[in-house]
């Protein structure tokens, strides 16, 4: 049954509402009416944007709730396959002990056993970390249909069972290892087959398809959308369920959401997790496509298509038997930003403990050199264009943000969106010293630990800059910004043109992986002992 809109609820933080349009009926352009923007998002952004812009931070926002789904099901998944694999080879072990040393066939079958397979194999935990090695190694707690496939399943338990037995061979000679095992191979790998039925079984007669499905958003020629909708993998509701499809005709027909120049609205409205490319799409519409997808963090896949969108990594997957080419991005993969996160709570919590006295000790000097706060807090604009407050040791005057405006002119940058005064006037003595060896960066630590920032991103902007960014320049509100970054490491002082610092961000967040931001924090490192921080 194709879907309508009315199983579309819209996004309340979108600025656009893509309900139904009378004019869809007759065959019509459909343009989704106009909703008021939420007061939050006004309250919050407290910039001047344009309904396209705005609806793109509306799908950025929406990012971090898709992720973290789409870890949940990835978790799930794995710790349901673990804990049946575990059990199904503790059920077969003990169903080997009872026959073998407990004799319930008879002792003619518990002889042959014992040669076949004697004491000492399948031996407790160490095989079960080997079966579970064996199973990690070759993909089957992967997504999709690997998990069940009978060849890799095989090839892990041929794997598992080869690691312990390997000593054995110098003991016991290769003819009596190797018949012991090809049993166990075949004994593990035949209880594993049962086991991953056993699982698809429950759960389809447990929890109904449509409850588990994740909601996709079909883009693509009207024909082939609607081809796609009718197969078996959207037509089952198991793995994903269609709550309609983008015509990329310019003149959208019924039965269509609507029209490409639509599809961010339509994207934040429909509240999928997953878009899915149907046929072809030209190749400025496959790139809006990705970028909006990618931005609110939803799964991308296309049945099938060639991949040309520089930062989109493409992997096969199989589903009821049918290929779909996963397209993700690295920076939006939900498991690595569960790891860079681990690593950022980590790195403030340690930070904050081990320079606690550092802390104290700026904070007195801080408090002795000049009148006012010890810290220093401004606006910036985070992950998804929200605002947050920044928390930095005071290095200027009291005041000193009133005078800005009159020292645009004098900026080394000669561009609004970058800012830097040779020798300003407002700065302490003791914060041209905490600027150089960028000691009053510290307090960030408590942004990173609150979740508005991370250790390593791009440089978070003031609003006033923002407002003068063109629509690529958004492309760095995908990921939180960052204590430091590619920027700071590169050499912040020299890079004076903001297109650079633009493609410098950009090509961290395609390239993204926590070796990088290892590397960039070892870096930092390295830039502050020779205190050649903002001066």
């Amino acid at each position: 049954m194709e879907p309508t809109r009315s199983d579309i609820q819209p996004d309340p933080t979108i600025g656009a509402n893509p309900v139904a349009n009378p004019g869809a009926a007759r065959g019509g352009r459909q343009k989704p009416r106009r909703a008021p923007v939420d007061p939050r998002v006004q309250e919050q952004m407290h910039l001047r944007l344009e309904e396209p812009v705005r609806v793109r931070l509306g799908l950025q926002r929406r990012a971090p709730s898709n992720l973290r789904r789409h870890l949940a099901r990835h978790l799930t998944r794995i710790a349901v396959l673990v804990v049946a694999d575990l059990a199904a080879f503790w059920v077969m072990r003990g169903l080997i002990r009872a026959v073998r040393d407990q004799a319930v066939l008879g002792e003619w079958t518990a002889s042959h056993l014992r040669s076949l397979v004697p004491l000492g194999n399948l031996s407790g935990w160490q095989f079960a970390v080997a079966l579970l090695l064996g199973l990690f190694i070759l993909g089957n707690y992967g997504d999709g249909d690997r998990r069940r496939d009978p060849g890799r399943l095989f090839a892990a338990c041929a794997l598992a069972t080869a690691l312990p037995l390997w000593m054995m061979i110098w003991t016991r000679g290769l003819p009596p290892v190797l018949l012991e095992y090809a049993l166990t191979v075949v004994l593990v790998w035949l209880g594993l087959l049962v086991e991953r039925s056993g699982i698809d079984w429950v759960i389809a007669h447990v929890r109904p398809a449509a409850g588990r499905a994740a909601e996709a958003l079909l883009v693509g020629p009207a024909q082939e959308c609607r081809r796609t909708m009718e197969t078996h993998l959207f037509a089952t509701r198991k793995n994903y369920r269609a709550v309609g499809y983008v015509d990329a005709d310019p003149f959208p027909g019924p039965g269509a959401l609507g029209g490409m120049k639509e599809f961010p609205t339509l994207l934040g409205a429909s509240g999928a997790e997953v878009v899915v490319v149907c046929g072809q799409l030209s190749d400025s519409d496959f790139a809006a496509v990705a970028n909006g997808a990618l931005a609110a963090g939803c799964q991308l896949v296309a049945v099938p298509r060639a991949v040309e969108v520089a930062g989109v990594q493409p992997s096969v997957v199989w589903r009821e038997g049918q290929p779909l080419v996963m397209l993700t991005a690295l920076t939006l993969r939900s498991q690595q930003l569960a790891v860079k996160r681990a690593m950022d709570l980590a790195g403030a919590v340690a930070g904050l403990l081990l320079l606690s006295p550092v802390y104290a000790l700026v904070a007195i000097l801080v408090k002795l050199d000049s009148l006012g706060p010890v810290f220093f807090t401004q606006d910036r604009v985070g992950q998804g264009g929200r605002l947050f407050r920044i928390i930095k040791f005071r290095t200027m005057v009291d005041g000193a943000e009133g005078r800005r405006d009159e020292l645009l002119s004098q900026s080394v940058y000669h561009d609004q969106r970058l800012f830097k005064v040779p020798r300003d006037p407002r700065m302490t003595r003791l914060g041209r010293w905490l600027r150089r060896t960028s000691l009053d960066e510290l307090p960030q630590l408590v942004n990173v630990l609150r979740g508005e920032m991370s250790l390593v991103g791009p440089r978070p902007p003031l609003p006033s800059e923002v407002e003068l960014y063109e629509a690529h320049h958004y492309g760095r509100f995908d990921v939180k910004p960052g204590i430091t970054g590619p920027w700071q490491v590169a050499g912040r002082n020299q890079i004076t043109d903001f297109e650079r610092v633009v493609a410098l961000e950009a090509h961290y967040i395609r390239e993204w992986s926590l070796l990088r931001d290892l590397g960039i924090l070892l870096r930092t490192v390295w830039v502050v002992l020779q205190m050649r921080g903002a001066h």
